[in-house]
């Protein structure tokens, strides 16, 4: 197979949860475990830092990696799901894996897939590990795809375990209740092994705190060490913050993601950045941690968070699909000044859009300066997606309306039409919608 093939043989012949949703989740580690096995444990080859969390633990994830690639090492990505280009999701110093290198993997290893059943998201890990390994990595950041205790991620013994905030999402694998969903979460910490957690929650806090204790891993809230206050003066570029550890003012420091909502995955990173210098395992000079921050998009090419993709009108794509995500965006909108607000959403079919689109449309009503909202409705191009009818249909009974489009450029085409050069185009919802923006 060429690659070409290659990826449709990946993404129709293996159950991908990101395309048909459900049938592709698998509740246990029986099959990455075999999988390890099988590739002579290529999860054993290379140290990591593994991050999970409901919101941020991508922006985390890159921001760590960055970081690392600035001090000097060789450092291993792995992400999910991609936006454009699958390769997105393993990268060594920003740079894809090779398509031969996929193509190889995929030739040597199709039957053991098939016998095993193995799902995407199985064969994609087994691809990251042992692509990092084989190319030596000094060590590898590995992003949790879901939840965490069942995670086909979490096979590695980390050095740092990162789990950035706790929120309502993925209830029908995860737990209906925030408490429920930190026991997932909690599931990637290690005996012995140090865990970060990004946001104190009244709920989550007991969790994380008796699991630790249990496991004998040193537990640090991030939000209680460092103070992350955001100059919010938009330019496009990068976002100035003031950094303050227990007291103590550190100056300022430039973050190449934009976003006040930044600045909770920017405590997270200092406090990840400190425990791994604790641990004496990794060095990290203040001038890497500097570059590191402000030349995070140049190093990992992240995409989807707060990013720019036209000015005149301004036009922003974000990946806001659940309630803690959506609060964030909000601190973004009341940071900027703009005349009208086109925003154009659409959503996957198993989440609880009715409320999650109630809520978005209440708190666009709650902004301090609401102005005046257009709506657009749509739906990204994978089999998950929400029917833009039905979408549109949910919203009018709640009073919102706005013209559907099946595909998301024809709604970003018609607001561009539509807006002046002082207005705000907004692209939200699904990350599987802004992929089909980026993508274009």
């Amino acid at each position: 197979m060429n690659y070409s093939e290659t990826l449709e043989y990946l993404f129709h012949a293996l159950p991908a949860y990101h395309r048909v949703g459900a049938a592709a989740y698998k509740a246990d580690l029986v099959n990455t475990e075999v999988m390890m096995d099988y590739l002579d444990h290529p999860e054993r080859g290379f140290r990591s830092i593994h991050v999970a969390g409901t919101n941020g633990k991508g922006s985390v994830s890159h921001f760590l990696a960055s970081i690392l690639q600035e001090a000097g090492y060789k450092v291993g990505l792995y992400t999910s799901p991609h936006l454009v280009d699958f390769r997105e999701r393993i990268r060594i110093n920003g740079n894809m894996i090779p398509q031969p290198a996929v193509v190889d993997f995929v030739a040597r290893h199709k039957a053991f897939f098939e016998r095993q059943q193995l799902s995407f998201f199985e064969m994609t890990v087994g691809l990251a590990f042992d692509y990092f390994r084989n190319e030596k990595v000094d060590i590898a950041v590995i992003e949790v795809g879901m939840g965490g205790r069942l995670d086909s991620t979490n096979v590695i013994t980390p050095l740092l375990s990162v789990i950035t905030n706790i929120g309502l999402d993925h209830t029908q694998f995860l737990g209906d209740t925030i408490e429920k969903i930190a026991v997932e979460k909690a599931g990637i910490i290690k005996p012995g092994v140090p865990v970060v957690i990004g946001q104190t929650q009244e709920e989550t806090e007991p969790v994380f705190r008796c699991v630790a204790q249990e496991r004998g891993s040193a537990i640090s809230f991030a939000d209680r060490h460092w103070k992350v206050e955001p100059t919010w003066k938009f330019d496009g570029e990068r976002m100035v913050v003031q950094l303050e550890h227990d007291g103590v003012d550190l100056g300022r420091y430039t973050s190449g993601l934009i976003g006040p909502y930044q600045k909770w995955n920017i405590a997270t990173v200092c406090e990840a950045v400190h425990q791994l210098r604790e641990s004496g395992e990794i060095a990290i000079g203040d001038e890497a941690f500097r570059w590191g921050l402000d030349h995070v998009v140049d190093n990992t090419h992240l995409m989807g968070r707060w990013q720019i993709i036209g000015h005149n009108p301004l036009t922003i794509c974000e990946t806001a699909h659940n309630y803690d995500g959506i609060n964030a965006m909000m601190m973004g909108l009341e940071g900027l000044e703009y005349h009208r607000l086109h925003i154009i959403y659409g959503c996957v079919g198993d989440k609880d859009y009715n409320k999650i689109l109630a809520y978005l449309n209440s708190q666009l009503g709650a902004m301090k300066k609401p102005g005046e909202v257009e709506w657009r409705f749509s739906q990204p191009s994978v089999e998950r997606a929400l029917p833009v009818a039905e979408l549109q249909k949910a919203a009018n009974a709640m009073g919102i309306e706005g013209p559907a489009f099946k595909d998301v450029n024809m709604a970003l085409a018609d607001a561009r039409s539509q807006a002046a050069p002082d207005d705000l185009i907004l692209v939200t919802g699904s990350i599987f919608l802004i992929a089909d923006v980026l993508n274009k």
